[in-house]
């Protein structure tokens, strides 16, 4: 069980970090809204352990420690860290989830770009699609179908994010659009990143983007009738909070260079108003065959590793173990030297 002044910390966190979630969350039962608002928290402050370090490197090989800790029973001595370890125990969090997450962050630190746009599926999975399933999780849904449009909702909200975000990450050196749209564009990625402007290119490849959004919106929606009828309300705040995100950046005409999209309080008040209503209509609708979907090739190692058959593993991955690796042989030839510790690797410049 979550301590009370941890969940305090954990709240101020979202309310200020994540304002979109924070006001999809009211809408969840008491019983979800806790452990996933402490649930966000913790991935929220791991981004940014990751995002606002100069050596980010070092800040993903501590958040593997933090893990490891986690599920030891023993967390970091942090309100995010204890709370996380408490739903580790009560929900039986699957580690691949978390897991996945990490990886995502480090190929973030790794400054990883997208060839193609299954490229950026397969980072949108381990960045928001991870979160999704373990949401899942929390609400106690194991079913494969419900799993996978989960799976389709994360990867439209972080799509969704980028698209927002372009002209801030391009100004910190980061470019998260497929590289194969910047050749058919005529762009190179490069004189972007030195001088970044919207032009009627980026438009283009912003429109595609929020246009593959959108369809994973619509399938992700089949899935909401699966949930308990008391998170349904939150969920569909939280799918149409976001692709208003995309709406905005639609009115700007594709803009996200010099502006960054937001919403307004009665924007988010209709939305939720919205969500109530479509949560009513799945209690008398019948099931949309969408939610048989096979799920997106880049998320089914999530959706396989959450379901209710799934093998619980102790350990990580090998495929987390070959990036992990890649990134120390990266710090190594930049000059960093190795230092053995109790609870893992460490790098010191």
């Amino acid at each position: 069980m979550i301590d009370p002044r941890d969940m305090e910390h954990c709240v101020a966190a979202i309310r200020h970090g994540s304002r979109s979630f924070h006001a999809a969350s009211k809408l969840l039962p008491r019983s979800l809204r806790d452990p996933a608002l402490a649930l966000y928290a913790f991935c929220r402050l791991a981004d940014d352990a990751v995002d606002l370090q100069p050596n980010k490197s070092e800040a993903v090989l501590r958040l593997q420690e933090r893990l490891d800790l986690a599920y030891a029973g023993r967390p970091q001595n942090a309100p995010a860290d204890r709370a996380f370890a408490a739903i580790i125990a009560d929900f039986e969090m699957p580690r691949a989830l978390p897991e996945a997450l990490l990886e995502g962050l480090a190929w973030d630190a790794m400054g990883r770009r997208y060839s193609t746009l299954s490229d950026l599926r397969a980072y949108s999975a381990r960045v928001a699609s991870a979160v999704g399933a373990m949401m899942c999780v929390l609400m106690r849904v194991r079913d494969g179908d419900a799993l996978a449009r989960a799976c389709d909702l994360g990867v439209a909200m972080q799509l969704t994010n980028i698209a927002r975000d372009v002209g801030e990450d391009a100004r910190e050196g980061r470019l998260y659009l497929p590289l194969e749209w910047f050749d058919e564009a005529g762009l190179e990625p490069e004189d972007f990143l030195a001088a970044p402007h919207p032009s009627t290119q980026m438009a283009g490849m912003l429109h595609r983007l929020l246009r593959e959004a959108d369809d994973l919106y619509l399938r992700s929606e089949s899935g909401v009738a699966a949930l308990p009828r008391a998170c349904r309300p939150g969920i569909f705040a939280a799918r149409h909070v976001y692709a208003g995100i995309g709406h905005q950046v639609r009115r700007a005409g594709y803009d996200s260079v010099t502006r960054r999209a937001m919403t307004n309080t009665r924007q988010k008040l209709g939305w939720l108003s919205l969500a109530m209503l479509r949560a009513g209509a799945t209690y008398v609708m019948p099931r949309s065959a969408m939610i048989y979907a096979r799920p997106l090739p880049e998320c089914t190692f999530l959706v396989e590793a959450a379901a209710e058959s799934a093998p619980q593993r102790g350990d990580w991955s090998d495929t987390l173990y070959a990036t992990m690796a890649q990134l120390k042989a990266r710090d190594a030839s930049r000059g960093f030297v190795l230092i053995d510790g109790d609870a893992g690797d460490r790098y010191r410049a």
